[in-house]
């Protein structure tokens, strides 16, 4: 029997050791097949399967890799804890593509570096990726120039929304509104314990939104979350305060690639009663989840798009699945697709857009109000869910970009899965 160095024998079983470790990051668990059937246009898609309905193995020996003919390549991961626990990543397109997409789920140690940063300074929660800041989040609340009534103080809305670009698409404190903040989301015309409040002028000093905590904050290398308590305050007759409603705001900002020029941002707002007291949203022509937009934008340099086909002469009042707003900014061009979800209270959602001559100049705000011709009823121990996804571009977005946007939001793409057999 031929003897070989003792060197050469322990090169020979590291080998071997690098052989079967190899096997075992490679141990494949599943195969996911991503069916697009829509033109996609070139955008990025979230995706996502229940992670406990394919395996019970530990998230810190878990790897998701591509397969594209022979060759496999790491993808970003995220799991969201729960129960079930959920698998989500992100199915990169290519304009107008359609087809199937494939995807491994295997055993093996892949740390997944967060990409999308929530971080915490003075009162604000900003989401950056890197050195690109995408959207800002205000806890603390903030008050009015000095000399303008304090009532028009207020916390828990974002503001800046920042474009791919690094331009800012939100607006507080205008001198003509006060009271508009950004992205918010009151109500207007309130009936509550026989009074009727008003959550969105609050300078009439009947009631107000108000952050009330932290429940969670997510970062990831596909999203980063927050989920907000605020709280709608009743200032009753002759002094004091009672809470009618609650809100969970839950914001996910979904992680921009490389030079691209858009992301999302999904919201997920559920309601409900703070006791035992029904609380009723009135039918008014403004309410609800509002947009005040750049200050750079007017009547010349500016457009709205819905997805009925109206525009901003007719806009206003009609329905709507998605509603384009962009225009020029600096020496740039950039704007928003909103879109509603259609498990949404009074779907297509009816809009608020204000008018052409707006202050005779065309300042832009755009809304979904789902009271604006009927009343909600929330009723105690019920809860009620709204959902928005913001598409931010810079830019120009087309009708046919708007569409594909919504129909993967509300009908995300068909995850087929095989488990292999061990």
């Amino acid at each position: 029997m031929k003897k070989y160095p003792v060197m050469f024998q322990k090169l020979s079983l590291l080998a071997l050791f690098c052989l079967v470790a190899i096997s075992s990051y490679s141990q494949k668990i599943a195969t996911l097949e991503v069916e697009l059937t829509k033109a996609t246009f070139g955008l990025d898609i979230p995706v996502s399967i229940n992670l406990d309905d394919v395996t019970y193995v530990s998230d810190s020996v878990l790897n998701l890799l591509e397969v594209k003919g022979d060759k496999k390549t790491p993808v970003p991961f995220q799991i969201e804890q729960g129960d079930p626990r959920k698998l989500y990543w992100i199915v990169k397109t290519e304009a107008g593509s359609t087809g199937k997409q494939l995807f491994e789920l295997v055993k093996g140690k892949a740390p997944q570096s967060p990409e999308v940063m929530a971080i915490v300074n003075d009162g604000a929660l900003t989401i950056h990726k890197g050195d690109q800041n995408l959207l800002q989040y205000y806890f603390k609340t903030v008050y009015p120039p000095k000399g303008v009534d304090t009532a028009y103080k207020r916390s828990g809305f974002i503001h800046p929304l920042w474009s791919p670009h690094g331009q800012v698409l939100t607006r507080i404190q205008p001198p003509d509104h006060r009271h508009h903040y950004g992205i918010w989301n009151p109500w207007t015309h309130v009936a509550y314990e026989g009074d009727t409040v008003d959550f969105w002028n609050i300078n009439s000093k009947q009631g107000t939104v108000r952050f009330a905590n932290f429940v969670s904050v997510e970062n990831g290398s596909v999203f980063s979350e927050f989920g907000a308590l605020h709280e709608h305050v009743v200032f009753k007759n002759g002094g004091g305060e009672k809470v009618a409603m609650n809100e969970l705001q839950s914001v996910r900002v979904y992680r921009p690639q490389e030079n691209q020029d858009f992301f999302v941002v999904d919201f997920d707002i559920k309601l409900n009663t703070a006791d035992e007291s029904p609380v009723k949203l009135l039918e008014y022509r403004y309410a609800g989840f509002g947009w005040r937009t750049t200050e750079k934008w007017d009547n010349k340099n500016s457009m709205v798009l819905t997805s009925e086909g109206k525009t901003r002469k007719d806009a206003d009042g009609s329905k709507a699945r998605w509603c384009i707003v962009q225009g020029e900014i600096d020496t740039d061009y950039a704007g928003v697709v909103m879109m509603s979800y259609p498990t949404n209270y009074n779907f297509p959602e009816p809009l608020r857009i204000w008018p052409e001559n707006q202050y005779n100049r065309g300042d832009m705000f755009a809304n979904f109000c789902p009271t604006k011709d009927m009343d909600w009823l929330l009723k105690p121990r019920q809860n009620y869910s709204l959902k928005y996804r913001l598409l931010v571009f810079n830019g120009r977005v087309e009708k046919e970009k708007a569409e594909s946007a919504w129909q993967y939001f509300a009908y995300p793409p068909k995850v087929t899965v095989k488990i292999e057999e061990h």
